[in-house]
């Protein structure tokens, strides 16, 4: 499936009515759009391994959210539980965003303009010391792991995180 992202800054002041503009524009475009925190995001490696494992999920049949997006952001997240998944998306305030755009090429191509004007255009994927705490808490990464393999292995974590999703309960 083809897929583009669309990153940056934004300020959300009504959660609700953000969530509606994108769905109306998901449904206008033939979409899924799929925003996710970017201060979570460990790397573009995160954010792959978390659309192929969803898109392998739906093929099996063994998705457990109903839509592609919420299934995206149950492995990014790391988490099993679609609720608990949800810590990963928007929130009022000032946030890093990543918008995840899937589908057919040229509708998702025609969509992007419209994302690319609601953020400040600036690269929020990367992973980088400024994220450190945010994605420790949020994966449960302790010292002790830290201390074993070291703080630049983060990433390698979080991917280990996503890849275990499905197994651990």
């Amino acid at each position: 499936m083809y897929w583009r992202t669309v990153q940056g800054t934004l300020f959300i002041d009504d959660l609700n009515a953000f969530l509606q503009k994108l769905n109306v524009l998901a449904d206008e475009y033939d979409v899924t759009i799929q925003a996710m925190d970017a201060g979570k995001i460990a790397g573009m490696s995160h954010v792959e391994l978390a659309i192929k494992k969803a898109e392998r999920a739906f093929k099996a049949g063994s998705n457990v959210a109903r839509d592609l997006g919420v299934e995206i952001l149950r492995y990014a997240s790391g988490k099993r539980q679609i609720v608990e998944a949800f810590s990963m998306g928007m929130k009022e305030g000032n946030i890093f965003v990543v918008f995840l755009v899937l589908g057919e090429k040229d509708k998702v191509d025609a969509v992007l303009p419209a994302l690319d004007s609601m953020v400040s255009r600036i690269e929020v994927i990367d992973y980088s010391d400024r994220k450190e705490e945010a994605v420790r808490a949020h994966f449960k990464i302790g010292s002790t792991e830290t201390d074993t393999i070291g703080l630049s292995r983060i990433p390698d974590i979080v991917l280990e995180r996503v890849s275990l999703v499905d197994i651990l309960k």
